[in-house]
């Protein structure tokens, strides 16, 4: 999230947040409501409006700054996928010849992508704060020299 000088999130960032967190717990509440014996057509639409709730969240957001490490940039960048994989889910919910389960293995892919990005981005995250003065090359360097 950005922040501003003083160190809070801006108000885009909250409210990107605000929307992306609801639009996933529709997503999943959506996906559950047919176990609930809900009727197919509300839960078609909860998971529509968690979908395009979840699009907002992801690209509303402010664009994470230059100084983090280039696979934490990829993993963000696989988090806007999930987003897109749970928008095709969308469609097959409507598609009139997709199958009784296309949207489900969508929504599963989308979430597994989701949930390994969560797993690993704070372990991204954390190699740009050990040690930020020294490169990488230089580290490979003592390495080998040490062997």
């Amino acid at each position: 999230m950005s922040n501003n000088n003083h160190g809070k999130p801006s108000s885009r960032a909250i409210v990107a947040a605000t929307a992306l967190n609801i639009g996933l717990l529709l997503i999943v509440v959506a996906t559950l409501m047919p176990l609930m014996r809900v009727d197919v057509a509300v839960s078609r639409w909860v998971y529509v409006i968690g979908t395009a709730l979840s699009i907002i969240g992801r690209f509303a957001a402010p664009a994470p700054s230059g100084d983090i490490p280039m696979r934490a940039r990829r993993l963000l960048r696989l988090e806007n996928w999930s987003t897109i994989i749970f928008a095709v889910a969308a469609f097959f919910m409507f598609y009139p010849r997709a199958g009784a389960t296309d949207w489900l293995a969508f929504t599963i892919a989308g979430g597994f992508i989701q949930a390994y990005t969560s797993l690993m981005l704070p372990s991204a995250l954390k190699k740009r704060d050990k040690a930020p003065n020294e490169p990488t090359a230089e580290k490979n360097k003592q390495k080998k020299k040490r062997n």
